[in-house]
């Protein structure tokens, strides 16, 4: 099969799930907006973006080093082992000692009275650490089917418990005469509130866990220190880069309710949380094509053309990213319905956010030169950079206009890491990247954005179907200037 497109079918396999996840759970973001405050979605994008944080920490660097090291061990069943039983072994110390100090660690994290939050979400990431290593396998091994089904069914018994939980259960409670209030009595109780949603997804990590539990069961219980050492010295730079990665996609959602008076920055979390799922078609993309990407780029570096085919993809890519660009930003006037009255205030930060998840898109497309040529640190030393500008504008901007910082800082944080990963790669790992096409493209979209602007109307109907006319104009030209190499791959 040509290469790109066994990179565009295992990123559309890898990403249906996800797709179609993200998409459903986006769905569920009117439900948590419409059925709780902007102060208790404030708790719940908080919490999430800690376990983000801690998700990176327990895997470390991990999944990659499988990669790399599949690739050059002849017993690759040993580097799946040693992997495997490296994180059985430290998710396992996480959760007995988090579970221990719950009680501390809930007052610290301003959910004083529910500890058992922090037990949950404890348990949560250790199964969602432990499942990376046969996911990753999985990935390897180029079982994208398996690796679908098992996401798509984590991902439904996700979204079933939420609707079971907070649509049906609470409606029942409510209700005065319903025939199953008796059974919902026995399994819902109104005071665990929006910790519904943490159950929810306890009972689909854990369930995923076991349905992984074939690879798991398979594996030759042996620990190979020498390959583990070797895994970990690559892995550990990885680590610290995913780290300060997350620092710059996450810290912002721990930072808002801390910096700013408790009850005003519980509810502006709760609003920029909202909003920032907004965005989340651009996020869907970058995390399907990361899933196909990484292990295609390192089956495809001992090719004497990989370098032509990383400059194609990426050219590609900045077009597809252009286009969920365009694609949001044209119709927000309708899509701000999908959440709650009193958190649309928020909406400014959409475009924002789009446009820095597409640099962050680029950044992770360029980031292959590091891990392609074992330079691992450089990779730490990029998203440290990016870490200290997320962190010094956050700290600055916060107190002063609110999310509306925390947006900014993320945008130019990103486009910072872009720019610097670019100049480094062209150093060490020389791609030659169709900068006209790829500026070309990047410099339409956002003037296109800028002239919808100008042309707003008082009725909201005009406005969609004129930005859709500049967005089809758009697709239009894409297509003018790229209709012989679609051809050539089809």
């Amino acid at each position: 099969m040509n290469p790109l497109k066994k990179l565009a079918s295992q990123t559309a396999i890898y990403g249906l799930p996800t797709i179609v996840g993200r998409l459903l759970n986006y769905l569920l973001t009117p439900l948590y907006t419409y059925m709780y405050t902007t102060s208790e979605f404030g708790d719940v994008t908080s919490a999430y973006a800690f376990v983000s944080f801690l998700l990176v920490f327990l895997t470390y660097g991990m999944e990659t080093s499988l990669f790399r090291f599949s690739q050059t061990e002849i017993e690759k069943e040993k580097v799946y082992s040693s992997a495997l039983i490296s994180l059985l072994l430290s998710s396992f110390s996480f959760v007995l000692v988090v579970s221990f100090f719950s009680t501390p660690i809930s007052e610290t994290l301003r959910f004083s009275g529910h500890p058992e939050y922090i037990i949950w979400f404890a348990i949560v990431l250790g199964c969602d650490a432990i499942a990376a290593i046969p996911f990753a396998r999985l990935r390897e091994q180029g079982k994208v089917k398996r690796f679908a089904i098992i996401r798509s069914l984590n991902i439904v018994i996700n979204i079933g418990l939420n609707l079971f939980f907070i649509l049906f259960c609470k409606g029942v409670h409510d209700s005065t005469d319903s025939c199953f209030k008796p059974f919902v009595e026995l399994v819902y109780d109104p005071k665990i509130g929006i910790g519904y949603i943490f159950i929810s997804n306890l009972w689909a990590s854990a369930i995923t866990l076991l349905l992984l539990s074939p690879e798991i069961i398979s594996v030759k219980w042996k620990m190979d220190l020498i390959i583990w050492k070797r895994m970990m010295r690559y892995g550990l730079p990885l680590l610290i880069a995913g780290l300060a990665g997350m620092t710059n996609e996450t810290l912002d959602r721990t930072l808002i309710p801390y910096l700013l008076p408790e009850e005003i920055g519980k509810s502006q979390n709760g609003i920029y949380g909202a909003c920032y799922k907004v965005a989340i078609l651009m996020t869907i993309f970058i995390q399907a094509f990361r899933f196909a990407a990484e292990p295609f780029f390192f089956s495809q570096s001992k090719e004497k053309d990989s370098k032509e085919t990383n400059a194609i993809i990426m050219k590609y890519f900045v077009i597809i990213c252009s286009i969920i660009f365009l694609g949001t930003t044209m119709n927000l006037d309708w899509i701000k319905y999908f959440v709650g009255e009193e958190f649309r205030e928020g909406m400014g930060v959409v475009p924002i956010l789009l446009l820095a998840n597409l640099f962050l898109g680029i950044f992770i497309n360029q980031s292959i030169w590091y891990k392609l040529t074992g330079q691992t640190g450089y990779g730490a030393l990029l998203t440290i950079f990016g870490a200290i500008i997320t962190i010094s504008l956050n700290f600055y901007w916060i107190p002063r206009i609110g999310y509306m910082g925390s947006a900014w800082a993320t945008l130019i944080c990103y486009a910072s890491m872009m720019i610097v990963s670019y100049f480094l790669g062209n150093k060490h790992y020389p791609v030659n990247y169709d900068l006209k096409r790829i500026l070309g493209y990047l410099g339409l979209s956002l003037t296109l954005y800028f002239i919808s602007l100008f042309i707003k109307t008082e009725l909201i109907a005009i406005n969609v179907l004129l930005n859709n006319l500049l967005f089809v104009g758009f697709v239009a030209v894409v297509w003018k200037k790229e209709k012989n190499n679609f051809k050539k791959l089809a």
